[in-house]
């Protein structure tokens, strides 16, 4: 997809690409991720998630990489994920749990909810992917209830002088690799500017994974006019 800004408005509309390589990329995706996971990855999806609650929406579930940390308590689990490659992993991953999830084709920035209708917003990994970071936070906000979450593991940008600057250099070519992954986006202003208030974040360095992508932070994030 592409962001198209008109009279201050942002549509989303689908952009050119290989189905080749979206098909590749989705097959690659967890061998790539195999070496992180281990180092830490699946540790920091485990610990954020055990906090899911209520009506739970993951964006761009991706593969299924999430599915075995979350609770068993939920009352809804919801999988939203626009890459057909992608989507079809995830069911086979889903079918072989045996995890109870509905699945979504929708991109985060128009989410098929409700205002006000999920109590727990799921995000690792998406926010430098999506065209539009503004509408998908904003999207966010209005599903949230009041007391609702965004538990999200997100790129951020390097606080490093020299990275930022090689991350910046390499920001065309990782993007066509990685299926459009901004890594050196400011993730956490974007969350503060869209409406979500930042609470309990960390930041962390991905340990065994390309310096491009090591920068992170994780926590949680509520509407500002939330009750708790």
């Amino acid at each position: 997809m592409v962001a198209v800004v008109q009279s201050g408005i942002t549509e989303v509309t689908p952009a050119a690409g290989s189905a080749a390589w979206a098909r590749g990329f989705a097959g690659l995706y967890d061998p790539f991720m195999w070496v992180g996971e281990r180092a830490g990855m699946r540790a920091r999806r485990k610990d954020l998630l055990s906090q899911a609650r209520g009506r739970t929406v993951e964006i761009g579930s991706g593969t299924g990489l999430n599915l075995q940390h979350y609770p068993d308590n939920l009352d809804e689990l919801v999988l939203v994920e626009p890459d057909a490659a992608m989507r079809s992993r995830l069911e086979k991953r889903l079918s072989r749990g045996g995890r109870r999830a509905r699945l979504v084709d929708a991109p985060a920035e128009r989410l098929p909810f409700g205002d006000r209708s999920v109590d727990t917003v799921v995000s690792t990994l998406v926010l430098c992917t999506v065209d539009a970071p503004d509408l998908a936070l904003q999207e966010i906000a209005r599903v949230l209830r009041h007391d609702g979450q965004l538990l999200f593991i997100e790129h951020v940008r390097s606080d490093s002088p020299a990275l930022a600057h090689w991350r910046d250099r390499l920001a065309g070519p990782w993007r066509r690799f990685a299926r459009g992954c901004r890594c050196n986006r400011a993730t956490a202003e974007l969350i503060v500017a869209c409406g979500l208030e930042l609470q309990a974040v960390s930041e962390a360095s991905w340990q065994a994974m390309p310096p491009i992508v090591r920068p992170l932070i994780d926590g949680r994030a509520r509407n500002r006019n939330g009750d708790g």
